[in-house]
């Protein structure tokens, strides 16, 4: 997987830990190496990381080596973006989109 500087890997083993138990609202990109929107999204990630430090964690999930989350939140294009909060996911949205857009749509959430 490319990995987003500075954003966490999660996988089937963890996610329970780092996404359902986070005191912070989790931002999750369920992502995957073949799929050139989410290779896009590594950037406006990272940033959004770093913005959000303390407010937002955000991690990345690899659908190919963990099908067990992605089956479970029925995700089926790639990126999805799903955030949660106190364990439960509060909103959801697919595709690529600039970093303006994503800030936009995360308001409400954080």
């Amino acid at each position: 997987m490319i990995k987003a500087a500075g954003v966490a890997e999660v996988t089937d083993a963890d996610f329970e830990e780092e996404v359902i138990g986070a005191e912070l609202p989790v931002l999750v990109e369920f992502t995957a190496d073949w799929c050139p929107p989410c290779r896009q999204m590594g950037p406006v990630l990272s940033a959004l990381a770093a913005e959000e430090e303390g407010r937002l964690k955000v991690v990345q999930l690899d659908v190919d080596t963990n099908p067990a989350t992605t089956n479970e939140y029925k995700v089926l294009s790639m990126p999805t973006f799903m955030v949660f909060r106190g364990g439960e996911p509060v909103k959801a949205m697919v595709g690529a989109r600039p970093r303006r857009r994503l800030l936009e749509e995360l308001s409400d959430v954080l």
